[in-house]
């Protein structure tokens, strides 16, 4: 399976370490040792998901997750949140940033494959089927202008 992966983590070892691991699983790595750059290389580079620290100076994690989920054109890229911080409320936190997965470290190879993996074949397969609905709706087929479905938590769609 071939991705490009952004790597974002302030501590250059850990970028290399992860990047090493990526790299030697045939992925493309693309890396970011602060959240303005991790924000700047989201736009430049498009990645197939983001590795990302929660714990940098500046804009921290969290910030960069929303900010990415926040942009139409980004929020569709898979966040994972890697990080030393491993209680319940620090996960939560992750989660409602929009984050689509954590991991803490020390990251166990196996666990970050599997999700780095099933992450990606997730995103291409949204990426085919936001492909495949706007071209039907450049045709025609689908009317674009449908009111949304209201998908807020607590109501039931029948």
């Amino acid at each position: 399976m071939t991705a490009r992966v952004l790597v974002v983590d302030d501590i250059l070892a850990n970028v290399r370490l992860l990047e090493a691991k990526l790299a030697a699983e045939y992925f493309e790595v693309v890396t970011a040792m602060n959240g303005v750059d991790a924000l700047e290389s989201v736009q430049r580079t498009r990645p197939d998901i983001v590795l990302l620290d929660v714990m940098m100076p500046g804009i921290d994690g969290i910030e960069v997750c929303k900010r990415i989920k926040s942009n139409p054109s980004t929020q569709h890229i898979p966040v994972v949140m890697v990080t030393a911080l491993d209680q319940p409320e620090d996960r939560v936190r992750g989660l409602e940033a929009g984050a689509d997965d954590f991991l803490t470290k020390p990251v166990n190879d196996v666990s970050l494959f599997c999700r780095v993996k099933s992450l990606v074949r997730l995103k291409m397969l949204t990426d085919e089927l936001r492909t495949r609905t706007g071209g039907a709706e450049a045709m025609g087929l689908i009317n674009a202008n449908l009111p949304s479905l209201d998908t807020k938590p607590g109501n039931i769609m029948v």
